[in-house]
């Protein structure tokens, strides 16, 4: 089993910064990929980017959030990290971080196997 918990959110103006944190406990060596997800009221859960947990070298992001968003781990902390930059009000939204231990597709929800309870994040205009 692996454990995840978030932190970093919050409330921001628009084109403000935050960084989300994702602490991850238990079997973390099983860890392949990292990634973060969010939903809005009323939306699907939606991708928002990945990273591979090890070598840290592959990353993926939505089109919606590249450029602005940057996905980054710290394997000695067991932690991964989503910088939110450029923030705009439709990026509010619930974000969850999940882990997958199996090669499988970033941007597919079901190929992650754990969730974190998710941090709210607020981006008024």
């Amino acid at each position: 089993q692996v454990q995840l918990v978030e932190s970093g959110g919050g409330l921001v103006q628009a084109g403000g910064s935050l960084r989300l944190s994702c602490a991850a406990s238990g079997r973390t060596f099983s860890i392949y990929r990292m990634g973060w997800f969010r939903q809005a009221p009323g939306k699907e859960r939606e991708f928002v980017a990945a990273i591979k947990w090890w070598s840290g070298s592959s990353t993926a992001y939505a089109d919606s959030v590249k450029g602005r968003f940057t996905i980054s781990r710290d394997n000695t902390k067991n932690t991964g990290y989503l910088q939110m930059n450029s923030l705009k009000p439709e990026d509010t939204a619930l974000y969850y971080c999940a882990a997958g231990v199996r090669v499988s597709t970033d941007t597919d929800y079901t190929a992650y196997d754990y969730w974190g309870q998710g941090t709210q994040v607020t981006v008024s205009s």
